[in-house]
């Protein structure tokens, strides 16, 4: 596959093309990234984010976040703060894990763009479908590492690429917004190189633990 001179937005190293797809392979941490030619324009992200009317009360809707919400009452109570980072349009983890009492507050540059909430620090952060939409993942994981507190959990929601997958015929890659892709080994470079002391992969479910 030819190099691009083209840096990963996650680590900052080179990355070669993978043959009919608008993405690069990273040679360091493994991410796929989609070359910056072919990235969305601010309005169409808008506007395909809009397209997402997701219906809080949707049993479909709350049963795909489910691992999230259960891990979360596994793990905390309803004393801890929560942050729904990139809750979008329909914020349906805040919303289940509030009807159990929990405090969670919502974030997301475009739908819930309240700055202050990034001034502040979280026992937990839930990013449900959000780091693949993210064009710098290397600020966003400074970001959200600085705003956990202490033996606080970031738990995360994306589908993830395994070398058995076709990427040219992937469905995930089709959303013109998913603009970085991850694979196991991208998730434990995350690890690795801002700071966590565990990542703990279940399906689509990721859990990094801050020391």
């Amino acid at each position: 596959m030819p190099i691009d001179d083209t840096p990963c937005p996650l680590c900052r190293n080179l990355g070669s093309w993978v043959q009919g797809t608008e993405f690069l392979l990273c040679r360091e941490c493994r991410g796929l990234f989609r070359h910056f030619r072919h990235l969305p324009g601010l309005e169409q992200e808008i506007a395909r984010y809009e397209t997402h009317r997701n219906d809080v009360n949707d049993p479909r809707y709350q049963a795909f976040v489910a691992p999230i919400v259960r891990a979360v009452a596994r793990d905390y109570t309803p004393n801890h703060s929560g942050l729904d980072f990139g809750a979008g349009t329909g914020p349906v983890i805040s919303k289940l894990l509030s009807d159990k009492g929990y405090r969670i507050a919502q974030y997301d540059p475009f739908f819930h763009n309240r700055p202050a909430l990034l001034e502040e620090s979280y026992d937990y952060i839930v990013c449900c479908e959000v780091i693949e939409h993210f064009r710098s993942p290397g600020r966003e994981f400074r970001l959200l590492k600085r705003l956990l507190k202490p033996q606080g959990r970031l738990y995360c929601m994306t589908d993830l690429y395994h070398s058995w997958i076709k990427l040219r015929d992937w469905y995930y890659i089709k959303d013109p917004t998913h603009v970085f892709i991850y694979q196991p080994a991208t998730l434990e470079w995350v690890r690795r190189n801002h700071g966590f002391s565990s990542c703990r992969i279940r399906d689509r479910l990721i859990v990094l633990l801050n020391p």
